[in-house]
């Protein structure tokens, strides 16, 4: 058996390329959209991909299900949970496609897949047990997709926090706690392979460690150990979750009612400073700086977003920009492909132009206007935050704000914030923090772009809190 697991950074999402080396057939399980990755990878290896599934419907990044059946690759996706959230776009259609529940079993080559309905993090989750017939007539491990993380379990919040389904929260949480104990009684040798590590937000404690086993996480994970009753389980588990980025919506909506197909990666062309800029003066476009924080506080074209080549792009850039906007890039021309690749990702597909950091410096030694924002530290806001013309906005999260926080600081998470600027006051200038300033660069640019006045504040705020 070839097992091959697929690790996306900036995501932390996990994919997986299974294979019967006997046979030549794989499938991948929770692929993303850019699907020539994993024909790619499997192609290496001698291996053609003959089906492909997912555990859920995503709400972090847009699902490759839909573009492997485009390619007339045969799909299986779950029809359990309630029927606000089934697969629409498979419904009647054309695809071949074959629907799940718990206890089917379908084979890919010698290896076989069985379904157990695992629900909690969402009504029609779904985990596989993984039995290599060639080598045994028992499971190996489990794909728990975001069910069972290492050092923790999915989160049950996501239909009510970021998809809007009032009043889920808590029966979710208790769903989730009847699949956890379920999971107590698997036998402990079994491996777990998850859909996420850590720096993903499906969950708020996930271990960088790629994979488990049974009995390691009924040990050590403390989601699972607080399962000890279902009240103190839900308590646990809603208590602390992180605030969803805004575009997490959207990518529930997609992934539901169907992807659009996207067939190949966009082409951005290379542009003048000058023709993005009158481009960026369309209210529909918009600039994406890609730059670290303090080159771009020195100077970035007036009205830029700031998104650097970090972990938290993805993040950054779905939670400041609609989906219908069109995305001209400052980005050094190697990581052009690597930029285009995240942001289709998560469903921004319009990325029409780019420029280089080399263009920005010349435009700017010839004469070009560039806009910056100014910088200060705790020092500074402990004299500014004095005068009531000034602001203080707390971007962190709010099981941050609530540990210790600025007296009269406003918190907003940096991914609600777009959601949530007519809190803000106009006439104020608002000194903008996060825990070391990352966050809080972004987000400053985010609200310049806005018409704010702002004051971005790069310091550590354990400084002034302990």
């Amino acid at each position: 058996m070839y097992f091959k697991q697929i690790f996306d950074e900036k995501l932390a999402q996990y994919a997986y390329l299974i294979g019967c080396q006997a046979t030549g057939e794989a499938i991948i399980i929770d692929p993303m959209r850019d699907i020539d990755q994993y024909v790619k990878l499997a192609q290496s290896q001698n291996l053609r991909i003959v089906a492909a599934t997912e555990t859920h419907i995503h709400a972090d990044f847009l699902s490759g299900l839909r573009e492997f059946a485009e390619h007339g690759i045969k799909v299986y996706a779950s029809d359990e949970g309630d029927e606000d959230w089934k697969y629409e776009w498979l419904k009647g259609s054309g695809y071949d496609y074959g629907f799940l529940y718990d206890g089917d079993e379908f084979p890919i080559g010698n290896i076989r897949f069985r379904v157990k309905h695992t629900p909690g993090h969402t009504p029609e989750h779904i985990s596989f047990l993984v039995t290599d017939g060639a080598a045994a007539d028992e499971p190996m491990g489990m794909l728990s997709g975001d069910f069972i993380f290492v050092g923790d379990v999915g989160r049950p919040d996501l239909l009510e926090s970021a998809a809007g389904q009032v009043g889920s929260m808590e029966s979710s949480a208790k769903t989730l706690y009847k699949s956890v104990e379920e999971f107590k009684s698997m036998p402990e040798y079994l491996q777990v392979w998850p859909g996420h590590g850590a720096g993903s937000a499906c969950g708020k404690a996930l271990g960088a460690v790629p994979e488990s086993s049974v009995g390691y996480e009924l040990r050590f994970n403390n989601s699972i150990k607080a399962a000890d009753s279902e009240q103190h389980f839900v308590n646990y588990i809603l208590e602390g979750q992180p605030e969803p980025p805004l575009y997490f919506a959207r990518m529930k909506r997609d992934n539901r009612e169907g992807p659009k197909v996207l067939k190949k990666l966009p082409q951005p062309e290379r542009m003048s400073i000058d023709a993005i800029r009158n481009a960026a003066s369309t209210k529909s476009n918009v600039i994406l700086d890609t730059r670290e924080r303090l080159a771009f506080m020195g100077g970035h074209l007036a009205g830029a977003l700031l998104a650097p080549m970090e972990k938290q792009f993805n993040t950054t850039a779905g939670s400041y920009i609609r989906e219908n906007e069109n995305i001209f890039l400052i980005i050094d021309e190697s990581r052009v492909e690597e930029a285009v690749r995240d942001l289709i990702r998560i469903g921004l597909d319009n990325v029409e132009g780019y420029a280089t950091p080399d263009d920005l410096v010349h435009y700017a030694d010839n004469g070009g206007k560039l806009s910056s924002i100014d910088i200060i530290d705790f020092e500074d806001t402990a004299h500014l935050k004095k005068d009531e013309e000034n602001f203080i906005v707390d971007v962190r999260k709010a099981s941050e704000f609530e540990k210790g926080h600025l007296e009269g600081a406003l918190n907003i998470a940096h991914t609600r914030l777009l959601d949530r600027e007519d809190e803000l006051p106009k006439d104020k200038t608002l000194l903008v923090h996060c825990r070391t300033g990352i966050r809080a660069s972004v987000a400053s640019a985010l609200l310049v772009r806005d018409g704010f006045k702002v004051k971005y504040i790069n310091d550590e705020v354990e400084k002034v809190l302990h």
